[in-house]
């Protein structure tokens, strides 16, 4: 009877109460608060996501318009009428504001997307294989050891070549190539906590194999996910970059950062500045909040490190 009773007690655990909730919410934000590096990476994220929501609305000039005769001029100079090229124009007369104000949107996209897909794969294969084990986890697993293989980049670069290039593509590609970083950290988990009293309740108690993988282990495996995954959107928005900077990521009448770095290549010796600072700045900005804020969630949800005040 006592371990009967004890599942009640774990499904509260798993969903606690609005009251814990807001508790736990008003800790994050306390604590982020102190953690002054984590409050200046999370200002970047929100500005950037509103950047990436607002930013058709912000941009001064259509990022595709091409103006010839006001082609590489420096930041600051001013257009026809009143418009302003804030941040100067590229070689074909394109603004660069506007191009870095809509590439926002593709770099955030893929970047969540991308976790999204393989985050939702490879914890799905990673709770099968730790709960099962046998040949099933063995398959999974020296799946997962055959991509690791192999170069990720050219495996990238690989299928986006068959493929071609695009918007979902990318995001397929780059997200298959994250889900065995989420099965080994799952798996992991889930061996550990297969046998736990809650687990062998819920068992007794007539659940399904289904309700237990995912209403009873997988509530208790999200920390550790959820620190992975903001790390992995750093950077896959770092292999957006690099392969938009090799020509094989999203059409060429998209902008995006990396594509913007690309185009900026010929023209770094000619004092022409601003082509590569502003998108590689974006990026570095980008990529360092979501590092930033990864590491406030690796120490924040560590039962080792936090105390419930």
């Amino acid at each position: 009877m006592t371990e009967i009773s004890s599942a009640p007690l774990a499904a509260q655990a798993a969903s606690p109460a609005p009251a814990h909730r807001g508790r736990a919410l008003r800790r994050a934000v306390r604590s982020m608060v102190d953690s002054r590096w984590a409050l200046v990476g999370m200002i970047i994220l929100v500005i950037v996501t509103l950047v990436a929501i607002f930013g058709p609305a912000l941009a001064p000039f259509d990022p595709n318009r091409q103006n010839i005769l006001m082609r590489l001029v420096e930041p600051g100079s001013p257009g026809r009428g009143d418009s302003v090229y804030w941040l100067g124009s590229d070689h074909l007369g394109r603004d660069v504001l506007s191009r870095l104000l809509y590439g926002a949107r593709v770099s955030l996209l893929v970047g969540v997307a991308a976790i999204a897909v393989g985050g939702t794969i490879g914890t799905i294969a990673g709770l099968v294989a730790g709960y099962f084990g046998g040949w099933i986890d063995d398959v999974i697993m020296r799946l997962g050891d055959i991509q690791l293989a192999f170069p990720f980049i050219l495996l990238a670069i690989m299928f986006l070549v068959v493929l071609g290039p695009g918007l979902v593509n990318m995001i397929l590609v780059l997200g298959i190539g994250q889900w065995i970083t989420y099965a080994r950290i799952v798996r992991a988990q889930t061996l550990s906590l297969r046998e736990k009293e809650y687990v062998e309740a819920a068992r007794a108690m007539g659940d399904r194999t289904l309700s237990i993988l995912f209403r009873t282990i997988l509530p208790n495996i999200m920390a550790p996910l959820t620190v992975i995954a903001s790390f992995n959107v750093a950077s896959v928005i770092l292999s957006e970059a690099a392969l938009s900077f090799l020509g094989l990521g999203v059409p060429p009448d998209v902008p995006t950062w990396g594509s913007m770095l690309s185009e900026s290549r010929d023209h770094l010796l000619s004092n022409k500045w601003w082509l590569a600072v502003f998108p590689g700045l974006a990026i570095v900005l980008t990529v360092l909040a979501f590092n930033i804020i990864g590491d406030w969630l690796r120490d924040f949800l560590d039962p080792r490190l936090t105390r419930d005040n």
